[in-house]
């Protein structure tokens, strides 16, 4: 792991393959470690120079105020942009998870030059809060459960692991992987401060910043090949989510994981592997 300086901030990355294959650049939600450690081995086993990186206010990326970020989404992308240029000779292939998969999207559509292929993986093309009409919502009922529990101590790295492990069973993903990558984004967080800590394990940073214009509207304008994958069983952004996106943007492939909900699962890392590996 390492950090290199774009639009003024720093942000972390860690790199696999050989610096001199095809960029894929996978953007966090929000921290690096949404993606999974065997993913991105094997794409770059099948020949790609993968780097995972932390969006702002998130590992081992610049840290200011979590609770007032001076920052926007189209902020977040442009970041995507210059680390793409500064990491490539050419356009990356760039994927992003959860709410990185919003940037990823207003990325692409901001600054088309940087990217050759797009992958959004448990994501929704509208902002945080209430969605459009015609996308399903949140599953109410995981949600109440899910935000009805205490708050963990965030300087007990063990409490917040295991709250991790808690919520991950509400949403139907494996609480052990769970467990295991909350207790290395503790370890990776720069002060233990609840504002710190909270921006780090549930992305509160995010659902603070300005995420206007609206660019679901633009999605048809996207041009390179796109693959939507998505969880059959998410109920933080329900499978239709990602249904509407592989309609709107043309030629889109749609991905749906059977027995996966919020995460990718190791069951399925083979699968979303060759699939963005097709896509050039």
């Amino acid at each position: 792991m390492t950090t290199i300086d774009v639009n003024g901030t720093t942000l972390g990355i860690e790199s696999f393959g050989a610096d001199d294959a095809p960029l894929v650049l996978l953007a966090g939600g929000t921290t690096m470690l949404s993606w999974p450690d065997a993913l991105c081995e094997r794409l770059a086993a099948g020949g790609r120079h993968v780097v995972r990186y932390d969006l702002r206010d998130s590992g081992e990326s610049t840290t200011a105020d979590p609770q007032a970020p001076a920052y926007t989404l189209r902020d977040l992308a442009a970041d995507a942009a210059a680390l793409a240029g500064a990491l490539g000779d050419g356009p990356a292939h760039l994927a992003g998870s959860g709410v990185g998969g919003m940037v990823a999207q207003v990325a692409v559509l901001d600054h088309p030059s940087a990217f050759s292929a797009l992958t959004l993986a448990g994501t929704r093309a509208v902002a945080p809060g209430p969605a459009d009409d015609d996308l399903p919502d949140h599953d109410q009922a995981a949600m109440g459960r899910l935000f009805a529990r205490p708050m963990p101590d965030w300087a007990d790295r063990e409490a917040v692991a295991e709250f991790a492990a808690e919520g991950a069973k509400v949403l139907g993903d494996d609480p052990v992987a769970a467990y295991e990558s909350a207790a290395r984004v503790w370890d990776r967080t720069p002060g233990t401060t609840p504002e710190v800590q909270m921006a780090n394990q549930l992305g509160m940073v995010f659902s603070r910043l300005d995420c206007t214009p609206r660019w679901r509207e633009r999605l048809p304008g996207i041009g390179i090949p796109t693959l939507v994958v998505h969880g059959r069983r998410n109920r933080f952004f329900p499978v239709g989510n990602g249904e509407a996106i592989a309609r709107e943007i043309p030629g889109a492939r749609l991905l749906v994981l059977a027995e996966a909900a919020t995460a990718i699962p190791e069951a399925a890392v083979g699968e979303v592997a060759e699939a963005m590996l097709g896509l050039g």
